[in-house]
């Protein structure tokens, strides 16, 4: 009885807010955490759960408990700011994918990677958009305006990178984890763009060149992002090689490593650039060269730090959507029927499937038309399928969008607004549980004979090997084949160039990056 007591009071001091409620929600949370990881420790081996399956079943369950304890008056102990989201718990996570991402397979993958991540999340947000207008007043509920429904169409558009990299393995699969990685990561930068885009776009002055408009703002937002990371990154790196920190204290390079990331985060934001992309491209040139400036300690230290606070922000993201799931405010505001209820949830299920396939399948096919006759290894059919479906999942990102959009501090008192809250909710709780728990078995089930077979970067494993292919274009005919022509080796050298754009511009860069770059901000050279 005591314990039950105390922990009734501990609820209560968690729902009336003030710094005892503040210390009190903290503790709470922070106790719930340390469950998820327990309980994902214990479920390790389960190939049906992976860690946001388990952290949104707990905050579930956490929910339902502070619910019942409370008398219905909260279900969680913290509430939800985009704010928050966007400034604290996402950039540890982006940051992290870029420093540890294999960057030989993100730049070998990187055209279709960049077709997926673009061009996929206009067509997507086009056909969802469209379908929420036409389908929505069809089950009762259409009372939205333009930009609400190209709003909803980013929304559900934006594919959950975070549980997305903790089902598919990059050692199983390294070619799919890169692809589906690079588009998550991408998509998000996109979606995130397009939506302030919307955001801004005023609906009764549109234009014939406002779609231009919007595509220029993004490809400037795009290039523009992308410099300030890679710069932030570069001259982090030439600090720690030009003063070497690590003669005195290593902690001071991990801690300028860190600070500095963050930096380019905020940098991005303050300057309304799209922070995900400063961020992520920041973490890649860190890695490319700062990482190499540091001591052998603080390399181990910085990869496992990232990756701690990567995991913790992932962790707190999917137990709150599980508290949150039981939020009885939104579900007593929304005024839809069950059956207008299960009318919108089919609607938006049915338009995800259909909108990641109208880019997936398309693009997919386009990729393997413009490999022609290269070495690296098409999408296969059943490669295209898993795409589709680990990218079917929505997390975080749908979330925050959708409280911005639709509440106001993470408040609504809109009947419409809180449909749509609610909806997001079950939409990225069912997403993450049903295709979560399928997406691994189904990768085991289609592509049983690639585990740990994949040959790197994507390319078939022939007589050359991947040194081989580096000096070929850049030998001479007695070099590379001890017979023919310089014009014949000429001749066969600019045809693979042209037929092999990716991996030519990957042979220049290398050159550049051993001659000019790495003696100036570090690194090991390539030969």
């Amino acid at each position: 009885m005591a314990a039950s007591s105390l922990w009734d009071e501990l609820v209560v001091a968690a729902s009336t807010g003030g710094s005892s409620g503040t210390v009190v929600s903290i503790c709470v949370f922070t106790a719930v955490l340390c469950l998820c990881l327990v309980a994902g420790h214990l479920l390790e081996e389960n190939k049906w759960v992976n860690e946001s399956i388990t952290a949104l079943i707990i905050g579930c369950i956490v929910g339902a408990l502070i619910f019942l304890l409370s008398k219905g008056r909260n279900s969680h102990i913290l509430r939800f700011d985009e704010q928050l989201f966007f400034i604290y718990v996402l950039p540890p996570i982006i940051f992290n994918a870029g420093f540890q991402v294999k960057k030989k397979q993100f730049f070998h993958n990187f055209l279709t990677i960049m077709s997926f991540g673009v061009f996929g999340v206009f067509i997507s947000v086009a056909i969802v958009s469209a379908g929420f207008y036409w389908l929505l007043p069809k089950v009762g509920f259409g009372k939205l305006d333009a930009v609400d429904y190209l709003a909803l169409g980013v929304i559900f558009s934006s594919t959950d990178t975070v549980c997305t990299l903790q089902v598919i393995s990059q050692d199983e699969t390294p070619r799919l984890y890169s692809l589906v990685f690079g588009e998550g990561v991408v998509n998000d930068a996109t979606s995130v763009v397009l939506f302030n885009a919307i955001k801004n776009m005023d609906i009764t002055k549109i234009k014939s060149g406002v779609v231009l408009k919007v595509i220029g703002d993004f490809l400037y937002l795009f290039a523009t992002s992308t410099i300030l990371g890679a710069t932030i990154g570069l001259f982090t790196a030439y600090v720690l090689k030009a003063l070497y920190f690590g003669r005195h204290s290593t902690d001071r390079e991990v801690a300028l490593m860190a600070l500095m990331a963050y930096l380019s985060y905020m940098l991005a934001e303050l300057l309304s650039l799209s922070g995900i992309l400063t961020v992520f491209f920041c973490g890649i040139v860190m890695s490319h060269y700062a990482w190499h400036n540091v001591t052998e300690s603080s390399r181990i230290t910085t990869r496992h730090i990232f990756a701690t606070l990567s995991f913790i922000a992932e962790t707190f993201i999917f137990l709150y959507v599980g508290m949150d799931a039981l939020d009885m405010d939104k579900w007593k505001t929304t005024q839809a029927s069950f059956k207008t209820s299960i009318g919108i949830f089919g609607v938006i299920i049915s338009l995800i499937l259909l909108g990641r396939a109208a880019f997936v399948f398309p693009l997919s096919i386009l990729s393997n038309f413009m490999s022609g006759n290269s070495e690296k290894a098409p999408i296969t059919f059943k490669h295209q399928v898993v795409i589709w479906w680990a990218g079917l999942m929505r997390g975080a990102v749908s979330i925050a969008l959708a409280y911005n959009q639709f509440t106001f501090s993470g408040v609504t008192q809109d009947p419409v607004h809180a449909t749509i809250i609610t909806s997001t909710i079950v939409v990225v709780f069912f997403t993450t549980l049903v295709f979560g728990f399928l997406t691994r078995p189904m990768i085991s089930a289609m592509l049983p004979q690639h585990r740990h077979r994949e040959p790197t970067g994507g390319r078939s494993t022939g007589s050359n090997s991947p040194k081989d292919e580096f000096i070929l274009p850049f030998l001479g005919d007695e070099d590379a084949s001890g017979s023919g022509s310089g014009f014949v080796q000429a001749k066969r050298s600019i045809s693979m160039m042209l037929e092999r754009p990716i991996h030519t511009v990957h042979i220049y860069w290398r050159k550049f990056d051993d001659r000019f770059m790495r003696p100036i901000f570090g690194g090991p050279r390539s030969y």
